[in-house]
């Protein structure tokens, strides 16, 4: 038998999801409303009053997933297994369903026990074949496969991200560092060093290559120009793939892209003449073309995505799909000529594009992050091509993989476990009069690292105006808890007002958004009419 431990708001949800179970349950409302705030020692007293004589009966116990203190005391006074359930009443059924199968935790809950385990094994997948050389030579004599540097690229394998860096020659040498370390941290397969169009820069070109190739490690090192110059500096000194050739500049380079063994991004464009070719049948035909005649070199073909409502993204989509009905070379898709020309958040509008690009049969996702709308993008690229590769080797949608990009909303709608207790509603009159504590007052601020893992929170104590003491810390209560402790605010309205903005930067740091103290993080919702 199952002993399940609750409180009195959850108890119908339990008693429902109990009941939807093959096992054999019994559901204890235990005295309090919020099932929550048990303590592993109020759990022993109650198990001791109702269950003293059953205690032979009873083969594990499930307490509720979000108490604060593990289960190992509950435990150790019964000699009976006693684990943390579901963080949420509704997964419970699911919870027990998997019980014999599932380690259960004595302080993680069994949900995101699910959630990890299935996690672990999505990613077991990509690794095992990532790391199965034979199977990958024998994709590499395919046709839609080649290899740059030491990365298949192509249609067999997950989908790889490629991030710019935009305007690298007009960065210092510590801007580009970091902003490599970014894109690294980030989940990049392969980083591109954007030139200036327009000028020539080719005298730079071995020092930023140079710069880069630490950082990068084994990574292909691309570069983004159209000047011959350019791109012979950048070949001769080592670089692993061209953005790009075209119908205007292929003839000068071809012989030593081919000499060098450098694969090449192409384009459907003859920029030299103005000529950029619009409708599906003559981006394909113009794409055609330019293969024939870089017969003999690697190549991966961009048909160009078009933004939303500038020349069309339909028309660009279909190119992609038209070309790749007659010609199977890999094909490189810019999703941030998309997102970065539309104001919209970035994850889901990425996570779409992604898969768009999956069933094109796509092979290079491309993507610089030039505005605070689409930082962070890269990430995104990386987890939804994973998301997409796993959907198609699963034969499946992207749900339930084991990854996703959810990052504002929930999976699902959570039961709302009303209170019916017949209490007074209060709603504010008018805001409290401020008053300064005495204490002093604080300064907040978030520093955003090259990851969320490098990012913390700062809070910074004044004492008539003169800085006294910083806190840093990665919770908005590892700080707050600090600043109790030291006796440094002494008023019920200030601690309310640090434990509101604390946990506002914590979401900033989490989500990567701008943290201003005393503003809103996000839009009243009365803005996005």
């Amino acid at each position: 038998m199952i002993l399940i431990i609750t409180g009195h708001l959850a108890y119908p949800l339990v008693k429902e999801m109990a009941d939807k179970s093959k096992k054999e349950t019994v559901v204890h409302i235990a005295e309090t409303q919020v099932a929550a705030f048990l303590t592993p020692n109020q759990i022993i007293k109650e198990i001791h009053e109702y269950f003293e004589d059953r205690l032979d009966d009873i083969d594990l116990i499930l307490v509720p997933g979000l108490i604060r203190k593990d289960t190992f005391l509950i435990a150790e006074e019964f000699g009976i297994p006693c684990y943390k359930a579901s963080t949420d009443a509704a997964d419970l059924a699911m919870v027990l369903d998997l019980v014999d199968e599932l380690e259960l935790s004595q302080s993680t809950p069994a949900d995101k026990l699910i959630i990890e385990e299935k996690k672990k094994q999505a990613l077991k997948f990509i690794e095992d074949f990532e790391k199965d050389m034979e199977k990958r030579e024998e994709l590499l004599k395919k046709e839609n496969n080649i290899l740059v540097r030491n990365l298949p690229v192509g249609e067999d394998f997950p989908m790889r991200v490629l991030s710019e860096i935009a305007s690298a020659p007009i960065l210092s040498k510590e801007d580009l560092i970091k902003k490599a370390e970014f894109f690294v941290a980030s989940g990049s397969d392969m980083i591109d060093i954007g030139m200036i169009a327009g000028e020539d820069r080719s005298d730079e070109i071995p020092d930023l290559i140079d710069t880069l190739r630490p950082i990068v490690g084994d990574r292909p090192l691309s570069i983004d120009t159209l000047n011959p110059k350019e791109i012979e500096a950048a070949v001769n000194h080592g670089i692993d793939m061209i953005l790009s050739l075209d119908n205007g500049n292929y003839h000068e380079i071809l012989p030593l892209l081919k000499e060098k063994n450098v694969p090449a991004v192409i384009l459907p464009t003859n920029f030299s003449e103005g000529y950029v070719p619009h409708s599906p049948a003559d981006r394909v035909a113009s794409m055609q073309k330019l293969v024939e005649a870089c017969d003999g070199l690697e190549v991966v073909c961009d048909l160009i995505l078009d933004p939303v409502n500038s020349a069309s993204l339909v028309d660009s989509i279909i190119a992609f799909h038209d070309f790749h009905e007659v010609d199977k070379k890999p094909m490189f898709f810019g999703i941030g000529n998309v997102i970065e020309l539309m104001d919209t958040d970035s994850v889901g509008a990425n996570a779409v594009l992604a898969g768009i690009a999956m069933e094109l049969g796509a092979s290079i996702l491309f993507t610089p992050e030039e505005s605070g709308k689409t930082h962070g993008s890269v990430r995104e690229l990386a987890i939804a091509s994973k998301m997409m590769f796993l959907a198609k080797n699963r034969q499946s949608i992207p749900k339930d993989l084991g990854v996703d990009l959810l990052v504002f909303k929930d999976k699902k709608k959570r039961f709302d476990l009303k209170q019916d207790d017949n209490v007074p509603i209060v709603k504010q009159d008018r805001p409290i009069k401020f008053v300064r504590d005495k204490a002093g007052s604080f300064k907040i601020r978030v520093e955003h690292g090259i990851s969320v893992k490098d990012s913390y929170i700062v809070a910074t104590h004044f004492k008539k105006t003169k800085p006294t003491i910083s806190f840093e810390g990665k919770t908005a209560s590892e700080i707050y808890e600090e600043i109790i402790e030291k006796g440094l605010v002494t008023r019920l309205d200030h601690a309310a007002y640090l434990g509101k903005e604390l946990e506002k930067a914590e979401i900033a740091m989490l989500t990567g958004k701008e943290y201003v103290q005393d503003f809103d993080l996000f839009k009243d919702p009365e803005e996005f009419i």
